[in-house]
């Protein structure tokens, strides 16, 4: 071991960047690199966000449109044909949100409306939060039951 090849152990030390305010002979004293005077040297500032200095904001420049319904009830749509493929896949006799959650198909909060494209071709029963006529005629001509939660 050399004095010359002694070193602090890893991480001990670090740079703490600029030092602000000490003295004039530092290169950064007296108003700290931050100008002079103005809201920007004062303590405590802190620019609105999207402020583009004087400029009018994009949030600004930009047309309002629409609105967010916050009554909307979404669904999440399956139609006949792709409950048909479902059931084949993971051998279900009954279609409802916690077997198409365990399947990875909805999440645990989704809700569940059956349409009726295409064509059911095995006996199920479904426990959904919503039906259409088309789909509600289509599994009762199969003899499967539903059940609206």
């Amino acid at each position: 071991m050399n004095l010359h090849t002694l070193k602090p152990a890893a991480g001990s030390t670090h740079r703490d960047g600029k030092r602000l305010g000490r003295g004039n002979s530092s290169g950064k004293g007296g108003t700290s690199t931050k100008g002079n005077k103005g809201a920007q040297s004062r303590a405590g500032h802190n620019e609105r966000r999207g402020s583009e200095g004087g400029q009018m904001p994009l949030h600004r420049r930009l047309p309002k449109r629409g609105f967010k319904n916050i009554n909307r009830v979404s669904y999440k749509v399956l139609n006949l044909d792709q409950l048909d493929s479902i059931a084949e896949r993971y051998q279900l006799t009954e279609i409802s949100p916690e077997t198409l959650y365990v399947t990875g198909l909805i999440n645990r909060t989704d809700l569940i409306k059956i349409l009726g494209k295409g064509e059911l071709k095995t006996k199920l029963s479904f426990r959904v939060n919503a039906i259409s006529d088309t789909a509600k005629a289509a599994i009762e001509t199969l003899g499967g039951t539903i059940e609206i939660i």
